[in-house]
């Protein structure tokens, strides 16, 4: 069973959430253009040993969608997540984001690092990921904001960036999955598209600054998936002690390309980590 609940930001934002299980909490952050039920495969799994909390981010899915610029940027993310977190009680909690919400949790973990016992950057990069031209996104913010997210969508499908092999299977195999994704990315109005990417496309380079992360991390990267392998593989080695793992015949999401990889991946170090007596989690003895 889940329960569902609106979180209201302190800018007045309502966010959709999602809390299903019982345990040691595990908050997840879907990616650009993504929902919350990007995760919804593997939910009954997590959640049979955790308190799995999902939810829409800002200008997708089910949450309010602000219709200025100014109300959407990778640090916004990262408020919203301390506020859904917040919002639920938690004090600490283990995290995983994936793609532009790994960016954002990038930015919770570095901003409140008492609060994450536990963290997994699926996809993700330490700043402008290496697959990203800015001057190509400036292109399709222009486009966005002057002819529509129809066109965004006709220019998207011809260049195809995240397009793998792995991502075409999956839409062979799974008839919806195509049209699952076109529903989620138009629910995104216009601006939030553009100021998004946009920030995404020129953000600081925070690698540097995650080498001090010191919680137990999980770094997943699909081996197709060539415009966040080399940010991933970075990642990696510059967090203490993070793990790697490069998912075969997977791209860009791994929890729909190779589930049984991804998710065999997540099951083993979520049991890496325990809840000691005052609360906290670390990292279980060997």
């Amino acid at each position: 069973m889940s329960d569902e609940m609106r979180v209201t930001t302190d800018d007045g934002v309502g966010l959709a959430v999602e809390v299903t299980g019982s345990g040691p909490p595990l908050l997840m952050i879907h990616g650009f253009t993504g929902v919350k039920d990007d995760f919804a495969d593997h939910l009954d799994v997590f959640a049979h040993d955790s308190t799995v909390v999902t939810f829409d981010l800002r200008g997708h899915g089910e949450s309010d969608k602000p219709d200025t610029g100014d109300a959407y940027s990778l640090d916004r993310l990262a408020a919203d997540t301390l506020a859904v977190a917040d919002a639920l009680g938690l004090e600490q909690f283990r995290m995983l984001g994936h793609s532009m919400g790994g960016m954002a949790a990038r930015r919770v973990v570095l901003a409140a690092p008492d609060r994450i016992n536990a963290l997994v950057l699926m996809s993700t990069s330490a700043g402008r990921p290496s697959g990203v031209d800015p001057e190509l996104v400036d292109m399709g913010v222009a486009v966005a904001l002057t002819e529509g997210m129809q066109v965004v969508r006709q220019v998207l499908d011809e260049i195809d960036p995240l397009g793998t092999a792995a991502n075409q299977r999956v839409r062979l195999e799974r008839p919806d999955y195509e049209e699952y994704g076109k529903r989620n990315f138009f629910a995104v109005p216009a601006v939030a598209y553009a100021a998004l990417i946009s920030d995404i496309a020129r953000q600081p380079d925070q690698l540097v600054e995650m080498r001090g992360v010191a919680c137990p991390t999980l770094v997943i990267v699909g081996e197709q998936d060539q415009a966040f392998l080399p940010d991933s593989l970075a990642l990696a080695d510059a967090i203490p002690n993070a793990e790697l793992v490069v998912v075969p015949d997977a791209g860009h999401s791994p929890q729909f390309e190779n589930p049984p990889v991804y998710q065999a991946a997540m099951e083993r170090f979520l049991e890496g980590v325990a809840v000691s007596t005052d609360g906290r989690i670390g990292e279980v003895a060997t």
